[in-house]
């Protein structure tokens, strides 16, 4: 009987696949080891004298959880999210986006938080002393690999709520993702359901053909 020509195009093509999947679950344990670091830095942070806020450029991540200060000098216009004020009631977090000079950058506050989304603030600006925070950074591996990642960029939580509203709750660095060993755990284990899953395929394809 003829035996079968071995699959090597479609075995290159498995383990290729399989490599990727392990050399992704290795980089997602250093990122594992890099978060954890980055997590003891934040909480050093807290502990840390206030700082000028950074108006400008992408926001340093080494300035997270720091105590800061920022004038809002009028009040552009407001965004407001689901957020969590400082008793832990759960509610709507009411941002300005703020004019800080002529033709300044600008900066983001989040002054408070109320139980409607539908209020109109009556805060008009003035100086706020609060905690920074990032806003955006967080991407996927496609748009790091292109790109096209959005850089981080800092927002104020006041640590007094203005204008009548709740105290924002304090950030906490719980409020970090730190997945990556669950990430690192499920990229090993696609890999070897894939290897599996091919060694079965070439058993079968063997039987079939009659190759012992």
């Amino acid at each position: 009987m003829k035996h079968p020509k071995f699959p090597i195009f479609s075995t290159l093509v498995v383990v290729l696949a399989v490599g990727i999947m392990v050399a992704l679950g290795i980089w997602q344990l250093d990122r594992k080891q890099e978060k954890e670091a980055q997590l003891a830095q934040l909480a050093a942070n807290r502990t840390m004298p206030a700082i000028a806020y950074p108006l400008l450029g992408p926001l340093d991540e080494t300035l997270l959880f720091r105590k800061s200060s920022v004038t809002c000098l009028s009040v552009e216009n407001w965004s407001v999210e689901a957020g969590q004020a400082s008793d832990g009631k759960t509610g709507f977090r009411y941002i300005a986006n703020c004019a800080t000079g002529v033709e300044g950058p600008g900066a983001r506050v989040a002054i408070g938080v109320a139980a409607k989304p539908d209020l109109k603030p009556t805060w008009t600006g003035g100086t706020v002393a609060g905690w920074i925070v990032m806003e955006g950074g967080e991407s996927s591996l496609i748009e790091k690999l292109t790109g096209q990642s959005a850089p981080a960029t800092a927002m104020l939580v006041a640590d007094t709520g203005q204008g009548g509203l709740k105290n924002p709750a304090v950030p906490s660095i719980d409020s970090v993702p730190n997945n990556h060993l669950a990430y690192a755990v499920q990229w090993f284990l696609f890999a070897a359901i894939a290897a599996m899953i091919y060694g079965i395929l070439l058993r079968r394809r063997r039987k079939v053909a009659g190759t012992p």
